[in-house]
């Protein structure tokens, strides 16, 4: 465990990350509405030493009801609807909701047109918009730095 504290904090140092500018922080829920998982995977990267979303004040939550940034990936199916609007119900206000991804926006969807209710923006008001299949991770942090 040394030794990876060691490496994370030599890999910090040789990337050079600019410190962060702001001093608040913002709890987002990630609801996975309908997709095909690399939005996720790049979700996911946006954590590691390069990219480092959290010097932002950004965290992922496991309850909405923490939450103050609904963050959906997917195109919404017939499924999901229910399970994805409860979840924004339980958000405290004021609450924002980031489409993230071209399936969330309703681009190249792929699957049946009977098991999709359509774009995130169809169920819910959407205050960013981050095209890319799939989006960088930096592309989503900047992304959510615009919040």
């Amino acid at each position: 465990m040394l030794t990876l504290l060691k490496n994370l904090t030599r890999l910090r140092r040789d990337v050079s990350l600019p410190k962060p500018t702001r001093g608040r922080s913002l709890a987002l829920r990630h609801v996975d509405a309908g997709s095909c998982n690399g939005c996720e995977h790049e979700l996911t990267l946006t954590a590691s030493p390069y990219t480092d979303v959290q010097r932002f004040g950004f965290g992922i939550v496991a309850s909405p009801r923490h939450a103050d940034v609904l963050l959906v990936t997917g195109t919404v199916t017939t499924r999901m609807h229910r399970p994805l609007l409860a979840a924004y119900d339980a958000m405290p206000e004021p609450r924002r909701v980031v489409a993230l991804g071209d399936c969330a926006l309703a681009r190249g969807v792929l699957g049946s047109a009977s098991e999709l209710i359509g774009p995130v923006d169809a169920v819910l008001p959407v205050d960013l918009r981050v095209p890319g299949c799939p989006p960088t991770p930096e592309a989503i942090t900047e992304a959510l730095l615009s919040l």
